[in-house]
């Protein structure tokens, strides 16, 4: 094979035909060696034999993948690490049982998907890690089959990037390799997970962009509309699947920017636009590219709606207008309609602690030297108690009022009946916040002349209508002060020994904060064979889509924002790119097996310390020709900035941010900046290896008579006739390193063979927290 014959071009010029034709081309009949050397070269380019060079090694590459990620593939048979949380997932769809996450539904859908053309009705809930699912009768393997065909169609995807950017041989396969044989991808794609579906949609929302940038000089054809619309597609896969999937957004976003700037310059070698030309290329962008995939990702969540019929352990995150929609829903069904002189038990929404008070009183002073009222103490208590019951009284008393309905915005006060005081805010500070006022409880004899108005609060139910009935249960509702207007509120930092570590209630000038929701849990004071505890027949509610997606997310970003506890395989972003520490996800104590979860050392290291070098090489270009020094040719540096630049932006896109979020981080965060890392990494190859910058004038004239034949010349066109044999001699090299460095911890990622001790120790190579070390 010649040395061409590594280098590959698409069958999508007429090169070659119209070099042959002079008439055609305009070539007069004086022929120069280098015009001829290079349409030689051309036309061995367009031999068939090449293009079956990167053919064959897709093919490879593709069968490797599938063996990698399928390869003993059902063990272990148990339930493991975040499996129960997706696996849980899976079972909810198929029983159509509502739940809660802070993910969006696209990925978990595929789950479910899976388990319905297996015919799996979902009674297995994942609850523990551990559980058998042999035991159980689930089919894991057709769930884990899912994430297992997305990771290995991934890995031709990261082929394809290269290939279609114009990279040669070796370039494609090293950065394709990177990801095959990376212990990471490897194993979190065998198990029920999410982040499989993650990075396929990331990896293909490159491709069909780099596909669909290539056809910028053919706008609105059929192609290019094509591969405009995969790309917004593939977006809203990724965005449907996690939400830092809009990190993927950012680069193509980024990019289109960048092309749309190039399209507004008056002096582009294709011609000027005119304004309206150039609105049409941004119409056709926005709606490719931000609005059809957001009518993709409302699509998802039509599906999970309508998949969703039934009651279930999601219910508790939604409002009760949502949860009316939901049938079997126990909130709706148990509902009691609260009337004045109800004695009633108050819990917060979100801790759960009651409204409680007991005898005690505030210290003088608290830790931090602030003076308290001293008076009785009004805490949040976890547990049902007699110091739970409140009776909510009328703004003013009377027979006429008795039996009658509380209604939404009425001014009512809560006496305390163990104590027989009420309920009261005042302008003095809160145990732990100064900037929020204490409450607390006055004898009945001052709530009924000084402090009167100090005692008085406003039922302000959620989303409620004036003159809406207050009920038990459905009825979620702020507390309201009414002359100071604070918002009765909790946390769950425990107060000290004075309080028995019970929580803290004050009161909030927050009053929009969704912790300022309360519901009456129960009502006490009610017989159980009163008739206004009997079960009427109640119909499903509906609600526009819209109302209940725009629930859905603030109650998903919130709670995913809240994800801020220690967990001890959490992991910095800073850990990441030198992969210093990894995740437990299983182990078996009898047989010493274990999965964690870790990348390739090798090829981590090798990834990271080239994106260093390729920083390095552009601020050396850049201070060289500061100094006028032009080191690299045109082709070459455009080459090195556009391309390259682009594998780069796609790594700081889906980098960088983690360092900006408070929530809980692991190593898995960090899978789609290591594709990226893995693509600069081959195109570094070719720039080290391969690139010879064209010196010679002769060569360089008869190159832009070439070009005159046809304005835009693939990428590779650069590197003809040159030599590939260090580029591959150095692929052989890298390969043999990486290969080395998979096997080796291919124990911790299939879980299997265990492992002895000084085994277990000899993979621990920055003080990995493995177990049975010892």
């Amino acid at each position: 094979m010649s040395q061409q014959g590594s280098v590959r071009k698409r069958k999508d010029g007429s090169v070659v035909g119209k070099a042959k034709e002079p008439v055609v081309t305009g070539i007069t009949a004086h022929r120069e060696p280098d015009l001829d050397a290079l349409v030689k070269a051309n036309m061995e380019i367009k031999a068939p034999g090449v293009e079956w060079n990167y053919r064959i090694a897709i093919t490879l590459i593709t069968i490797l993948a599938f063996v990698t990620r399928f390869w003993g593939i059902s063990h272990p048979n148990e339930v493991v690490f975040d499996e129960v949380h997706f696996g849980k997932f899976a079972s909810y769809y198929l029983e159509r049982t509502y739940f809660f996450d802070v993910h969006p539904p696209f990925g978990k859908l595929l789950f479910a998907l899976m388990g319905w053309f297996v015919g799996y009705d979902g009674h297995f809930h994942f609850e523990n890690i551990g559980d058998s699912y042999i035991d159980n009768k689930v089919p894991y393997v057709a769930f884990r089959a899912m994430p297992a065909l997305m990771g290995a169609l991934t890995v031709p995807v990261v082929f394809d990037i290269m290939w279609e950017s114009g990279y040669t041989l070796p370039a494609c396969i090293l950065s394709a390799c990177l990801v095959l044989f990376d212990n990471a991808h490897i194993g979190q794609t065998r198990l029920i997970l999410l982040d499989a579906t993650l990075v396929f949609a990331m990896a293909c929302s490159l491709l069909c962009y780099i596909k669909f940038y290539k056809l910028r000089h053919e706008p609105f054809g059929r192609k290019w509309w094509k591969w405009l619309l995969l790309t917004g597609f593939a977006l809203s896969c990724a965005i449907s699947t996690k939400y830092v999937g809009v990190f993927a957004f950012v680069t193509i976003g980024s990019a289109v920017a960048i092309d749309l700037w190039d399209l507004l310059d008056v002096k582009r070698r294709q011609g000027t636009l005119s304004l309206p030309e150039f609105g049409q290329h941004f119409a056709a962008r926005a709606v490719g590219l931000i609005i059809i995939p957001f009518f993709f990702y409302l699509f998802w969540f039509q599906v999970h709606f309508a998949i969703l019929s039934r009651s279930g352990p999601g219910d508790d995150f939604m409002s009760p207008e949502f949860q009316e929609t939901l049938s079997d829903n126990v909130m709706t069904a148990n509902a009691v309609t609260i009337d004045y002189y109800d004695s009633i038990q108050i819990k917060h929404k979100e801790t759960h602690g009651y409204l409680h008070s007991h005898p005690d009183k505030y210290p003088l002073r608290y830790d931090d030297g602030r003076v308290s009222s001293q008076g009785q103490q009004v805490t949040g208590y976890p547990y049902a108690d007699a110091n739970n019951h409140w009776q909510i009284l009328p703004l003013q008393g009377g027979d006429e009022v008795a039996g009658r309905h509380v209604r939404n915005n009425e001014i009512v006060r809560l006496r305390h009946i163990v104590t027989d005081t009420m309920l009261l805010s005042h302008d003095v500070a809160s145990p732990y916040y100064p900037t929020n006022q204490e409450f607390t409880t006055v004898s009945m004899e001052d709530a009924l002349t000084d402090r009167f108005n100090d005692t008085l609060f406003e039922i302000r139910i959620e989303n409620g209508k004036q003159g809406q009935e207050f009920k038990s249960l459905s009825g979620q509702f702020k507390l309201i002060h009414n002359p100071s207007k604070v918002a009765m509120w909790t946390h769950t930092t425990p107060l000290p020994d004075w309080a028995y570590k019970q929580q803290e209630i004050n009161g909030n000038k927050n009053l929009g904060q969704s912790s300022n929701i309360w519901f009456v849990d129960e009502i006490p004071s009610i017989p159980k064979d009163s008739p206004r505890l009997a079960k009427q027949e109640r119909k499903v509610k509906s609600l526009p889509f819209l109302q209940k997606w725009f629930e859905l997310q603030r109650a998903m970003f919130y709670h995913n924002n809240a994800l801020t506890s220690s967990h001890p395989y959490a992991s910095e972003p800073f850990m990441w790119p030198f992969l210093l520490r990894g995740v437990s996800f299983w182990t078996q104590n009898d047989t010493k097996q274990q999965i964690y979860f870790l990348g390739n050392p090798i090829g981590w290291w090798l990834a990271s310390s080239l994106l260093a070098v390729y920083a390095g090489i552009l601020a050396a270009d850049q201070l060289s020709l500061r100094r006028g020094v032009d080191a690299l040719d045109e082709r070459t540096r455009a080459r090195l900035y556009n391309s390259t630049g682009f594998f780069f932006l796609a790594w700081t896109t889906h980098y960088l941010p983690f360092y900006l979020m408070g929530r809980q981080l692991f190593l898995h965060h960090y899978l789609p900046a290591h594709l990226a890392s893995a693509l600069v990494t081959g195109a570094l190859l070719e720039f080290i290896f391969n690139v010879e910058p064209i010196l010679d004038d002769a060569t360089t004239k008869a190159q832009k008579k070439l070009t005159g034949l046809k304005k835009h010349l693939p990428a590779r066109q650069k590197i003809v006739g040159q030599n590939l044999l260090p580029s591959w001699a150095a692929l052989g090299v890298i390969m043999v390193v990486i290969i080395g460095g998979w096997y080796f911890f291919l124990p911790l990622t299939y879980g299997y063979p265990g492992l002895t001790v000084p085994q277990v120790n000899a993979r621990k190579w920055l003080g990995y927290d493995l177990h049975f070390a010892k």
